[in-house]
């Protein structure tokens, strides 16, 4: 490949405009695009218009059957695949897709996670198209991104609530702006999502049954040099990761995805690919075709993609980074300050709904971000505490407390030019505001960068969230203007209320200093460290009208997600507790003993010729081990006896409180015993590859 093909190259495989201007009639092209941009129903005659112009398509780039390509609340894609033959006279076939088989599908809804929305006999469920998002090939299939939903209607997936989220903000802050006299028909949430990614060798994951099973290291002691050399973070790219890349990027090019920035991450093996910012829906999508992608080109390569936020303990995590804006169909970016952010009324008052739906809703951010996985990286100082709180820089929160106080003699800050003390350097402007890592919820210029988001997370549910939290705050600002006598002073009111109602969201310090732990809980703040400390919060009044107001889930799809995340919490941990269970049982004890057996040999042959072997290395090893590998049967016990008193417990919620507080425990213990054991032990006894192996072998 070179440069010259990119252009070529990108969106190759992809149904985009481009592609229907050419396929499709122009009548037929101008009244998909008007059914697009206005959300109206698909009439069937169009449909069957689309679909031939896109079957004709796809088998000229090789395709030879179709899928609806959907996110269930598994959190990965689902698709289920039919040929476009058709029986034809003499025994022949005829490539056949219509507007019908375009427009909805009927995949089995019962074998999904529902939360009980539907039972096991209840199987029928239907897909349907989603032309905001294009269609695409991958594997000589058409894949056709579509909704989910049961027989009765219920949302079973991450796409619809998403959609729906989308058309409120938008409703809600056109709403806003038309009354501010801002002329504007659509708003749209757009997401760049920066995805982190650990890569190992193939035949070293092969061997290491808890990363087949579970995605993360359960046994593994930290190498002699692991991520304090700072050396790998924005180092040289190694030819074989570079290979896999370069792989990755043309594959993902193909398919119309945005990639645009990859380097090496903090810790040993981990990597980051960075896309350009797209509509949010098609960024979902997009972020969950990157995941699937990565961790297939990795196999081409002889390597295994994590995507687990902690593969591996005592290094960095592994995270998302979920850059989220708005911006009106003329191209306004409502988050963007401008020269003068004191005077820019839409500015400030769109800040001031971002701010009080963060405060007003940090329980909802927490939730859409929690997993068994996550919990082990947040607070643990390589991604954002665990308490939700808003970064400004000092720039833009001398402007909030201004406004707060009716300071009319605030001055922003001057441009600065950075110095470097070498002339031959060229003269640059600083930013007028630092950028915190520390900081869950960051604004960054004209975005806000949500970093509480694990890796292998789909964004839609985050995205979800924040959509509806802020059409929340717009829809009573909107309420609220409608009612003003004078537009201007009600906007500056407005403002100076929700900044002073809401300060204590915003937080500019160190979030990784236990000071501001104590400063948060004083504030009222949440520090919800676990998912079974967060998930109760679902199914807070509060938040289930907020979900029911705007449109996006009814209440019993709201008690479903909440059971569908407990029960994800339960069983994932269950897995693991059983894996490690199994590891220690038939791989660390039977290599430990073996070990200290032949130590043992060592030291009667010794004795049977006359050496003293009272002090003897042999003897001494021997004996520490003895007493680690007894303690460690009792830590295997005791993880046993835990995982059996999860069967004594039918309520949801207790159980995962019973997996937090007893078998994370003891989990937790066995490890400590087990890779103890591990730092004594001889390679050569070693049942699975080590970290060091693990992380440096690639």
């Amino acid at each position: 490949m070179t440069s010259k093909n990119v252009p070529e190259m990108f969106g190759s495989l992809v149904f985009n405009d481009e592609v229907m201007r050419e396929t499709l009639p122009k009548d037929i092209y101008k009244s998909l695009k008007k059914t697009i941009e206005e959300g109206k129903e698909l009439d069937i005659n169009l449909a069957n218009a689309v679909a031939h112009a896109m079957k004709d398509w796809a088998i000229s780039k090789g395709a030879t059957h179709y899928t609806h390509w959907f996110q269930p609340m598994t959190g990965i894609t689902a698709e289920k695949h039919d040929s476009f033959i058709s029986p034809a006279p003499g025994g022949k076939v005829i490539m056949e897709f219509s507007g019908k088989e375009l427009v909805k599908g009927e995949p089995d809804a019962s074998s999904f996670p529902s939360g009980g929305i539907r039972a096991t006999f209840e199987a029928r469920g239907y897909t349907a198209w989603d032309p905001t998002s294009y269609a695409f090939i991958k594997e000589n299939s058409l894949c056709i991104p579509t909704a989910f939903c049961s027989y009765t209607g219920e949302v079973l997936d991450k796409k619809t609530p998403l959609l729906r989220s989308m058309e409120e903000l938008s409703k809600q802050a056109v709403r806003v702006l038309n009354l501010m006299g801002i002329p504007a028909k659509r708003v749209t949430a757009t997401v760049g999502s920066e995805q982190e990614y650990f890569l190992v060798d193939r035949k070293l994951y092969d061997r290491r049954k808890d990363l087949i099973l579970t995605g993360r290291t359960l046994f593994g002691a930290m190498p002699s040099k692991g991520q304090e050399m700072d050396d790998h973070y924005f180092g040289a790219i190694k030819p074989r990761v570079m290979e896999y890349m370069i792989d990755l990027n043309e594959t993902l090019w193909k398919l119309g995805v945005l990639a645009k920035t990859e380097h090496n991450e903090v810790a040993p093996a981990q990597h980051e690919l960075a896309p350009v910012y797209s509509t949010t829906n098609v960024a979902t999508d997009h972020n969950q075709l990157t995941m699937e992608i990565m961790k297939k080109v990795a196999k081409k390569h002889g390597l295994a993609c994590l995507l687990h936020e902690k593969p591996f303990e005592g290094v960095n995590g592994s995270g998302k980074h979920n850059n989220w804006s708005i911006s009106t169909d003329t191209g306004k970016n409502l988050l963007d300050p401008g020269k003068d952010p004191q005077s820019n009324k839409t500015f400030l008052l769109f800040l001031a709904a971002v701010i009080k739906a963060v405060d007003d809703y940090q329980d909802m951010l927490r939730i859409s971000v929690a997993s068994a996985g996550n919990d082990h990286r947040l607070g643990a100082n390589e991604a954002p505490p665990a308490i939700v709180s808003i970064f400004l820089g000092d720039d833009l929160a001398e402007v909030v407390d201004a406004i707060k106080h009716e300071d009319s003699e605030f001055k922003k800050a001057k441009r600065v030019a950075m110095e470097t003390g070498v002339e031959v350097l060229p003269n640059f402007i600083k930013d007028t505001t630092d950028r915190n890592r520390t900081s869950p919820f960051a604004f960054t210029g004209n975005k806000f960068e949500f970093r509480m988001l694990g890796s292998s997370l789909s964004i839609s549910g985050p995205n979800i969230v924040l959509n509806t939290i802020v059409a929340e705050s717009l829809s009573l600002f909107a309420d609220e203007l409608e009612k003003a006598d004078n537009i201007d002073d009600c906007v500056m009111n407005i403002c100076k209320r929700e900044f002073s109602d809401h300060e204590r969201i915003i937080f500019n310090g160190n979030g990784y200093d236990d000071a501001w732990v104590e400063e948060a809980e004083k504030r009222g703040l949440l520090n919800l460290k676990t998912t079974a400390d967060a998930l109760p919060y679902y199914k807070l009044q509060k938040n289930i009208d907020l979900f029911v107001k705007h449109h996006i889930f009814t209440e019993v799809e709201v008690i479903s997600r909440y059971e569908i995340m407990l029960e994800n919490y339960c069983k994932t941990l269950n897995i693991e507790a059983l894996t490690m269970s199994e590891m220690a049982k038939q791989q660390i004890l039977p290599a430990a003993i073996k070990f200290v057996t032949s130590l043992a040999q060592s030291v009667a042959v010794k004795k049977s010729i006359g050496i003293d072997t009272e002090k003897d290395a042999a003897f001494l090893l021997a004996e520490k081990l003895t007493k680690r590998i007894n303690a460690m049967y009792e830590k295997i016990e005791a993880l046993d006896s835990a995982i059996a008193g999860t069967k004594e417990i039918k309520e949801e919620q207790s159980l995962a409180n019973y997996f937090r507080d007893v078998v994370v425990v003891a989990m937790k213990e066995l490890r400590e015993v087990a890779d103890a054991i591990e730092v004594d032990m001889s390679d050569e006894y070693m049942p699975y590859p080590t970290y060091s192996q693990l992380l440096f072998s690639v």
